[in-house]
């Protein structure tokens, strides 16, 4: 029996909602019922440029959305600064929320969202969408095989861009009163969540950020990376992230035994198919003269974009809350709280000149 579609309103009309809203239309098991704005002539042009059904509501308010009775989950993609108030009034009207990142300012907001959620019994999720995608599955797979990978000890990720002019003037990811954690929260999210990823979400025991991070007049970050450290098993990551560099989207996963590369983690090159490739066994050949074997490249193809599959997901999840009365899964909270502990010990350890924090849960 096919899902009842989960009916979604979407609080603002950022551009990253136009890709979040097409997921919605493409995803089998999900619909827009309403989209608000501060205007309401945004909502109404913004619901028209981007396909939105034709029963869709347009609102001039945010509130207007989270009291629609249609509605039973919000995507919020407004600035971080505004994520606490939304994000709890949603759960508290009894909305599922889907939130993009970075979902907070720091942790004690998020688990302002997270205990609000838990209370209401609506389950969260950040929109972190290459998480969703079937490469990750397929590159998870190798990275637990003990005999073709190994044991993990070291993974790098970097994903930086540069952005359009006016960029670094004029958009919300460098105001200090709308996303005051800059590169850090935008691109910083992403590499944080691929090194959790790689160790099975193991958090550190320390962090130091790295010297010399970049910011604009208004103290904003505009690229900074750092190191992470985990004592017992001598394992160790760095990521570094950007808006100042050309477009990088890398993560490198080192094991005893081989290694994983990929170029396009965070958005894959092509929307139907994603390429990683395996080292297993890599070794210089006679004379240094070139390395074997050659490193193998693997292509996953899907059936829908990864947005799509978030969506998906997501909204299956709340499906079976709604059917069969169940309390929302636990996995999403927990990993983006722990990727909210350590997007905080980096800023701090930034702020106290470079000096290692350690890590508590």
């Amino acid at each position: 029996m096919a899902e009842t579609p989960l009916r979604f309103g979407i609080l603002g009309c950022a551009n990253i909602a136009r890709k979040v809203s097409r997921a919605m239309i493409l995803s089998p098991n999900s619909t827009i019922v309403a989209i608000g704005s501060r205007s309401l002539e945004k909502a109404v042009e913004f619901a028209k440029e981007n396909g939105f059904p034709a029963s869709a509501k347009a609102y001039g308010s945010y509130d207007a959305v989270l009291d629609d009775p249609e509605v039973e989950a919000v995507y919020i993609p407004l600035p971080t600064s505004l994520h606490l108030k939304w994000a709890v009034l949603a759960a508290q009207k009894k909305k599922h929320l889907l939130l993009d990142k970075p979902v907070a300012l720091n942790v004690k907001e998020l688990d302002l969202i997270l205990e609000a959620c838990e209370s209401s019994g609506v389950q969260f999720m950040d929109a972190t969408m290459w998480m969703h995608h079937p490469r990750t599955v397929k590159m998870k797979e190798f990275l637990s095989d003990p005999q073709r990978f190994g044991l993990l000890k070291a993974v790098h990720s970097v994903f930086s861009y540069t952005g359009e002019p006016g960029f670094l003037e004029k958009d919300i990811r460098v105001n200090p009163e709308l996303d005051a954690l800059g590169a850090l929260g935008d691109t910083g999210w992403y590499c944080i969540r691929a090194i959790l990823w790689a160790n099975n979400y193991e958090l550190p025991n320390t962090i130091t950020a790295l010297p010399y991070p970049e910011f604009n007049k208004a103290g904003v970050i505009l690229s900074c990376g750092a190191s992470l450290s985990w004592e017992e098993n001598h394992k160790t990551a760095t990521f570094y992230c950007s808006f100042l560099t050309n477009l990088s989207m890398d993560i490198t996963v080192l094991g005893t035994e081989g290694s994983l590369r990929v170029q396009d983690f965070v958005i894959p090159f092509q929307e139907q198919s994603a390429v990683y490739h395996e080292n297993v066994n890599l070794k210089f050949a006679h004379l240094s003269i070139g390395c074997e074997p050659l490193p193998s490249e693997h292509v996953v193809a899907t059936d829908l974009p990864q947005e799509a599959r978030m969506v998906r997901e997501f909204s299956s999840l709340v499906g079976v809350i709604k059917r069969e009365g169940s309390k929302p899964e636990k996995k999403w909270p927990i990993i983006s709280r722990k990727t909210q502990i350590i997007v905080d010990a980096v800023k701090e350890s930034i702020d106290k000149g470079f000096v290692p924090v350690e890590i508590v849960y």
